[in-house]
């Protein structure tokens, strides 16, 4: 097929593969993927997205057909990958010119050369940068325009490789254009500023675009061009007219119409030349030590002075702030301790910064920080009001909030009070005292000051540990505030119970916990829902606190908890019931069983919740975080549940389900946790292990909880679980051991452990299969010691509690070694004595000491033979296991529990799960009584010659 009717054919593809009817658009972009292997495609869709008569779309769907193409068949060694006859053709039409009218094509053209030049230039494609060069330089407005975008996205690909031939390459590019790219620079930047002075808005527009592009430009080049650029002239000539063209930019913006296109361009472009420092201050910090003065010159000149106003911008000032903080936090301007081992950088860079930060300056800075930047804003108290949701949510770190100016200010301020902090903080606690005693009501300026100040003791806490003694200020100022009840002083009221949260694991006496619960209780209940929700906060840092103690906080639980529910009830947003509900699971995780009483109308209530967030994933996640904690504190009472709680371990843990994705790591602990409360197995329980199998294929990160609800089930019920499942995870363990790590190795051999331990028969029988890989590791001396421990741990398992299976098993190997039984038997027990060392666990070793003891009462050879061995690590393992007893002065197996038994529980110890209860029934019989019964019913054993071994 010639060219002109391959291209019918293609463009009427793409035609159609526009359509918005799926019996067009689907055999179109069947038929394009089939073509997409096929010689000469790509040199078709050229022609077609060149065409500036065809359709837009069709020609866009074009260049996204030949830009996906680039990716997967350029490079030579790609499967189908085009050849070098065909590169060759389309590299030089796609630079034939820049004349694009479509800015959209115009920049997806741009992207997909850029992706051409990774691969190929400078060596397949040396042309390229000389023609863009060239192009550049044109006339022609379109073709100048086009072609600097392009030589953009071609220098931000190139400075974006990371191999050392790659980084050399860009720097040789970058020392042989820099001078064109500043003079490229320099000029669309002059034509600008004369053209806004000249009140031209159409001309300058279109320089200030050109001015954006070279300045992205000249940004790749000045960071990632040069190893030393200290050591240019021209980089740090460039540098340094930054500054002054900034000044330049920020008065222009005096002129230009608010509401103009150019406005938006100008604000961006100035952003680019902060970018251009902050870029070149993270890569290059060394070379940056001579632009610091004046960095922070200009930055604190129009941050903390007059010299700003009117003419900065929120988004400059977040910048000149973040310039500020790295200056003052790199670690390449701090000196050593010890002075002598310090860098000659850094102790210049260090001497630049003392010097710039005098009292005066940090003073100054400290209380504008303070009294203007953390303010509340008239827009931020008009939110409070009218969506006090959206106001909670956003001072807690919302997706918009960690963008906005309010989080930078408050990270500089921690930034330079921590490095400047004996400066700094009589600033601070002058401001405090000059607030002293409640502020009057009427006064909002008062009110919002006092605000600022609480937030910055708030927020410096761990820095004014020693300077506030923050009890006492608790008890006669911070109290008084919290009981003024006028509408207005909500504004106190939630900043106060937010800085006791900041301050409750600072320095905080736990004597005043039950009066803090009272305050707590009070506030949950006070009129404004933002108040209670930062009140709900603070109670979660206060029990989270290592200082918590349950004994305290039990008088207030039924109240607090019953309030928090109706917080929970009455805020309507994702976000807030997400909060509300992290809280009410860390008091449910802390008191524990004591929640028992309390929980029926949160039971009764998640069930709609979860309904009504059908569309809401992280709720959902909230949810089955609050229903771990709920079921880890019913207990066995968890049954009770069952009906709401296993269709959400169903759905959360089916990988068929697209929720999975959010809820799967959540959910899987749901499951874990349920099984190990569970009094006894129900079919339902049962039923959702069909879920396991695909999660098993998945080897996620989330395998280990995935082996952890297997052994549960196996604990819970053995008999019911293996014989309905054990077939199938038997096959899916052999499947996984074949490739699989050490580490997951010894998980899925851990699994046949617990089924031989709770089910010494049945185990052996279903997993079968795998016993022989662990008999061949033990007889080969399997290197890794876990992995050692293991297998002998579960064949220690088989010969204790299933001695005819293990015979059987020996039988087996016998023939697969073409050894005699005693022989292979002899080598065995020779290996486990040798390899004992690698068990570290004590259970272990005393089960492998009974396992081994077990074989002497037979009249073996082999056997009698090894009785020195056997014995030998017997008495090392009785030294590990055994304990003196506190009550009888005799010795006993630490390791031997009574039935009857109950564990004595601290305040801060949970109650054993039904788990833990299940996981008692296995433990060893005595070691001692074993060796005794062993040695006193084999009569060879008694012999003289025994004797005197023993």
């Amino acid at each position: 097929m010639d060219m002109e009717s391959a291209s019918s054919v293609v463009l009427q593809a793409l035609t159609q593969a526009t359509s918005q009817d799926t019996a067009l658009l689907k055999p179109a972009e069947e038929q394009l993927r089939q073509w997409e292997t096929q010689p000469g495609f790509y040199s078709v869709l050229l022609n077609i997205f060149n065409n500036h008569m065809l359709d837009v779309n069709v020609r866009w769907l074009a260049v996204l057909y030949f830009k996906n193409g680039i990716d997967r068949y350029w490079r030579r060694v790609a499967p189908n990958a085009l050849s070098e006859d065909e590169k060759t053709s389309l590299r030089a039409g796609l630079i034939t010119n820049f004349n694009e009218p479509v800015n959209q094509i115009a920049t997806q053209i741009a992207v997909l050369i850029a992706k051409v030049a990774r691969l190929d230039c400078p060596r397949q494609w040396p042309e390229l940068i000389p023609i863009l060069l060239e192009s550049v330089k044109g006339q022609d407005g379109l073709q100048q325009h086009r072609a600097l975008l392009t030589f953009y996205h071609v220098t931000k690909t190139l400075a974006s490789k990371r191999l050392a031939q790659d980084k050399r390459l860009f720097q040789d590019l970058a020392s042989g254009i820099y001078s064109f790219a500043c003079s490229l620079w320099s000029h669309h930047t002059d034509c600008f500023l004369q053209q806004v002075l000249a009140v031209d808005q159409a001309h300058a527009l279109s320089s200030l675009e050109r001015t954006l592009l070279s300045l992205k430009v000249l940004r790749k080049l000045t960071v990632h061009g040069f190893q030393e650029p200290q050591q240019n002239m021209e980089v740090m000539g460039f540098l340094n007219a930054v500054f002054e063209r900034l000044k330049q930019f920020l008065e222009c913006s005096r002129q230009v119409d608010p509401d103009s296109p150019c406005r938006e361009k100008l604000e961006k472009t100035i952003i680019l030349y902060t970018k251009v420092l902050l870029d070149f201050l993270e890569v290059h910090p060394c070379a940056f030590i001579p632009l610091i003065q004046r960095s922070l010159e200009f930055a604190v000149s129009y941050v903390f002075t007059a010299a700003g106003e009117g003419l900065v911008f929120e988004r400059f000032t977040v910048q000149c702030m973040n310039l500020i903080k790295t200056i003052v936090k790199n670690e390449a301007y701090k000196p050593c301790k010890n002075i002598e081992d310090s860098k000659p950088e850094s102790l210049e860079a260090h001497k630049i910064k003392t010097a710039f930060f005098t009292h005066p300056t940090l003073t100054e800075i400290g209380r504008r920080l303070v009294s203007h930047y953390f303010l509340l804003t008239k827009e931020e108290l008009a939110m409070w009001e009218e969506d006090p949701e959206g106001f909670a949510v956003e001072e807690t770190g919302g997706d918009s909030w960690k963008y906005s100016l309010r989080p930078c200010t408050e990270v500089l301020f921690l930034d330079i009070f921590h490095n400047y902090s004996q400066t700094l903080t009589p600033v601070l606690l002058e401001m405090v005292l000059n607030l002293q005693g409640p502020s009057n009501v009427e006064d909002p300026v008062q009110l919002l000051m006092k605000d600022a100040v609480y937030n910055a003791v708030g927020l410096a806490a761990y820095e004014l540990f020693d300077n506030i003694d923050f009890d006492q200020w608790f008890n006669n100022q911070l109290l008084g505030e919290l009981q003024v009840s006028h509408h207005r002083y909500k504004l106190i009221r939630r900043r106060v119970i937010w800085l006791i949260g900041q301050w409750i694991s600072v320095k905080f006496k736990s004597e005043l916990r039950p009066l803090l619960y009272e305050v707590i209780l009070n506030l949950m209940q006070d009129p404004d829902l933002v108040v209670r929700i930062e009140t709900a906060t603070t109670l979660k840092l206060t029990v989270d606190d290592f200082e918590f103690r349950t004994e305290q906080f039990l008088p207030y639980l039924e109240s607090i908890f019953s309030l928090l529910f109706q917080l929970l009830q009455q805020v309507t947003e994702c976000d807030t019931k997400m909060q509300v509900l992290h809280v009410i699971s860390c008091v449910i995780e802390r008191v524990n069983i004591q929640i028992r009483p309390y929980v029926g109308c949160l039971v009764q209530y998640l069930p709609l919740l979860w309904k009504q967030s059908e569309e809401h994933n992280m709720l959902r996640c909230a949810i089955l975080t609050t229903l771990v904690h709920l079921v880890q504190g019913l207990g066995a009472e968890s049954k009770n549940l069952y009906l709401f709680l296993l269709p959400v371990i169903q759905l959360s843990t089916d990988v068929s389900q697209p929720p999975h994705v959010y809820l799967l790591e959540d959910g899987l602990e749901l499951w874990l946790v349920t099984l190990e409360n569970s009094p006894a197995i129900t079919p339902e329980l049962l039923r959702i292990f069909q879920n396991m199998s695909a999660l098993l294929e998945m080897s996620s990160e989330n395998l280990r909880t995935c082996f952890q609800i297997v052994n549960a089930y196996i604990y819970l019920s053995a008999t019911d679980f293996l014989q309905n499942y054990a077939e199938g995870l038997c096959r899916c363990f052999c499947n996984l051991l074949k490739d699989i790590t050490n580490e997951g190795q010894v998980q899925v051999l851990k699994v046949v452990e617990v089924a031989l331990k709770v089910s010494p028969v049945l185990g052996a029988h279903m997993f079968q299969p795998l016993l022989p890989s662990v008999f061949r590791g033990i007889v080969d001396g399997e290197r890794y010691p876990v992995v050692m421990s293991t297998y002998l741990g579960i064949m220690g398992r088989v010969l204790l509690q299933n001695a005819s299976f293990f015979s059987s098993l020996l039988t087996q190997m016998a023939s697969e070694y073409n050894q005699e039984i005693g022989q292979l038997l002899g080598g065995v027990i020779e290996m486990w004595v040798d390899r004992m060392d690698n068990i570290t666990q004590p259970e272990r070793r005393k089960l492998s000491s009974l396992a081994l003891l077990s074989l002497l009462p037979s009249d073996n050879s082999v056997v009698q033979e090894k009785f020195c061995g056997i014995i030998n690590i017997c008495v090392e393992a009785l030294h590990d296991v055994m304990t003196e007893d506190s009550d009888t002065g005799t010795l006993k197996d630490c390791m031997l529990m009574s039935h009857f038994e109950e564990p004595k529980l601290t305040d801060d110890e949970e109650p054993p799960t039904e788990q833990d209860k299940r996981k008692k029934l296995g433990i060893l019989p005595s070691h001692v009584q074993l060796i005794l019964k062993i040695l006193h019913t084999n009569e060879m054993l008694l012999s003289p010659h025994y004797h005197h071994t023993v």
